[in-house]
């Protein structure tokens, strides 16, 4: 397999990846792009590679900027904005689990709490309780391990993930 048909197969996979965790296809697809570019890319480059509109790839860009995934570079004597990627892994994993957390649990954890305050004392009022402190709980134990894998260190955290898969 030449290396841009390999690039091409890991945009397309990337897209799909990104589809299947609610990322719109084509902000994935400028995310797997700038990724696999060896020098940052215009907007132009970008709808070009993919072959999508200018107002799809500006709205991809500003959310892969506000999301942490996507950087802008300035080129002197350019008026062009360029875009990047950083390549680091760990980098990108840490800035999904923020934005994840922030527009997902977050909210959720919020309106876990509102619901918790329901009034009554019949059988479905209690069971209700039970269940919405179940969730509760789980959730806030993923929001503590979002923060320890958030803060943490990337060789220490990957040793603890392969030492509880048993792979160490």
């Amino acid at each position: 397999m030449q290396l841009d048909e390999a690039k091409s197969k890991f945009i397309q996979a990337w897209g799909a990846l990104g589809s299947s965790w609610g990322v719109p296809r084509t902000m994935a697809q400028i995310h797997a792009l700038l990724l696999v570019s060896p020098q940052a890319l215009t907007t132009e480059e970008v709808m070009e590679a993919l072959q999508i509109s200018r107002g799809n790839a500006n709205m991809s860009l500003r959310n892969l900027l506000d999301w942490g995934l996507v950087e802008k570079e300035v080129h002197m004597g350019e008026r062009k904005e360029f875009f990047k990627a950083p390549k680091d892994t760990m980098y990108m994993a840490k800035q999904v689990a923020v934005q994840r957390k922030k527009r997902e649990l977050e909210p959720m954890l919020r309106a876990l709490q509102e619901v918790k305050e329901v009034e009554g004392n019949d059988k479905e009022t209690q069971e209700f309780r039970s269940l919405i402190s179940d969730i509760d709980g789980f959730a806030r134990q993923s929001e503590s391990m979002l923060n320890l894998f958030i803060s943490s260190q990337q060789n220490w955290f990957m040793k603890a993930i392969m030492k509880l898969a048993g792979k160490q």
